[in-house]
């Protein structure tokens, strides 16, 4: 482990990080707001100490796997103690804790949150938890490489924490491919902020909505999310855009660039939409019989909820803690598939699960034709037998840390059924669960350690696992 490159390279995202955080300062003097204050201090202090770390580790060694990996690791979980610092300066929190869950949600867009009252926050602050989803959302590894030269090329970085079992490059070059992923995912956030606009939310909130949607982060400007504009159209803006954020971003990219060809042949594509559309249909049956009054109502309600919590943005019109438990079990089974691989969204992804299950019915065929030849294949591609084992482990892992990790919760008394739903909200960064942590409440109530451990489970769902647990791994240290 060459730590000179890894400090280097950390000193140069915090002090991209430091930078950013002249947007808020910005929107602190539209408003008149004292908060600008906090941001100017943690802006200087953090630019500060990033200089000092690159200046003091200058290198020009090509960055390595391990590297790759402890950069990344070690890069979200320092923007994450400097992104608290605004909170605790503004006096947002009391506790360093909080603030360091609250910054680590936003950045992860994982969306929970330990604010009770979020009328009571200034533009300033409501701005910040919400441009923390929108940089967090490609990744600020991904931007520090399309606009840093110095991390120009760093393949090892953006396949640390690009999500998705392969990594497919849009351009010849990995900075030119980051760059492309950013118009593509700075266009969709324009144009559903124009729409929101266009239907009577305040331009604030939309901005707000819009980098909490296409970042599939969650944080909203109001204590009772989407449902404080009642709004259908806003309601299915909301829902579409968020579908939208759990698909690749590079079919986005096709479909700007007019090859539609290839969206239709996605096989991931087709079976997400098919998740979603069943889910829609099933729960909206169950709502109609046993919950409302109208198909409607049962639908735009459905739907919502759906595509939110399977795009792990976590927004919220209705308390579906109330829901009949058939409803609330699609929805926790949602949680934990996520997403499209290559989207901002969470979970086990689509792929991964998609080619699961290929595998199981591939095995069966085996039980039944043992001298057939088979391959494992998603649409015409192959699936290379390291991918297939590199998905058969993550998803081993990921039930390992599911489950130790609500055990633990258990173990300070918290009922299983918010222990469970809190692991997979955080895990799978979506954020608002079942019972003590329903869309209606707050983590607010879980103790210092909890509140830990789910920070980690953010971590570890934002940077898909296996880049922290490598890290982590006392092998990963030896020469």
């Amino acid at each position: 482990m060459r730590l000179k490159i890894v400090f280097n390279m950390l000193g140069t995202l915090l002090i991209f990080i430091g930078v950013s955080m002249l947007v808020p300062i910005l929107v602190a003097l539209y408003y008149k707001e004292v908060d600008g204050v906090a941001f100017i201090v943690t802006m200087g202090f953090t630019i500060s100490v990033g200089r000092i770390l690159s200046r003091a580790t200058e290198s020009d060694e090509e960055i390595r796997h391990r590297e790759g990996f402890a950069v990344v690791t070690l890069g979200w979980i320092a923007i994450s103690i400097f992104g608290a610092i605004p909170f605790m300066l503004a006096g947002v929190f009391d506790d360093f804790v909080d603030a360091f869950f609250e910054s680590v949600s936003g950045f992860t867009t994982t969306g929970a949150t330990v604010i009770m009252s979020l009328e009571s926050l200034s533009h300033t602050i409501l701005f910040w938890r919400s441009w923390m989803h929108w940089l967090g959302g490609m990744g600020i590894i991904v931007m520090s490489i399309a606009i840093l030269p110095e991390l120009a090329g760093s393949m090892q970085l953006f396949k640390a924490e690009a999500p998705g079992p392969v990594h497919d490059r849009l351009k010849p070059r990995i900075r030119e491919t980051a760059k492309t992923l950013w118009v593509v995912y700075l266009v969709i956030t324009t144009v559903q902020t124009i729409l929101l606009v266009m239907n009577d939310m305040p331009f604030f909130d939309a901005i707000i909505h819009s980098f909490g949607t296409i970042s599939s982060g969650g944080f909203s400007s109001r204590t009772l999310s989407v449902k404080a504009y009642n709004s259908t159209v806003i309601e299915w803006i909301m829902a579409v855009f968020m579908f939208l954020a759990g698909v690749n971003l590079t079919l986005h990219y096709q479909f700007l660039t007019g090859n539609f060809k290839s969206i239709f042949k996605d096989k991931e594509l087709r079976f997400y939409t098919c998740i979603v559309v069943s889910a829609i249909i099933l729960i909206t049956i169950n709502l109609r019989f046993q919950v409302y009054r109208s198909l409607a109502e049962s639908l735009n309600y459905a739907a919502f909820q759906v595509t939110s919590i399977i795009s792990t943005a976590g927004f919220a019109t209705v308390d579906y803690d109330i829901w009949p438990p058939f409803s609330r079990g699609i929805l926790l089974i949602l949680m934990f598939i996520g997403g499209c691989a290559g989207s901002t969204a969470g979970g086990i992804k689509v792929i991964r699960i998609y080619a699961l299950m290929k595998k199981g019915f591939q095995e069966l065929y085996k039980l039944i034709h043992p001298r057939a030849v088979t391959s494992l294949k998603i649409g015409n591609r192959a699936v290379s037998e390291e991918v297939s084992t590199s998905i058969l482990g993550f998803f081993f892992l990921y039930v390992i840390v599911f489950v130790i990790s609500t055990v633990i919760l258990t173990s300070f008394g918290i009922d299983l059924i918010s222990s469970i739903s809190a692991v997979a909200a955080t895990l799978g960064n979506i954020g608002p669960g079942l019972g003590l942590i329903g869309p209606l409440n707050t983590y607010v109530p879980l103790p210092i350690v909890c509140k830990l451990l789910l920070s980690f489970c953010m971590i570890l769902g934002r940077l898909e696992i296996y880049t922290v647990l490598v890290f982590l791994l006392s092998g990963f240290w030896r020469k």
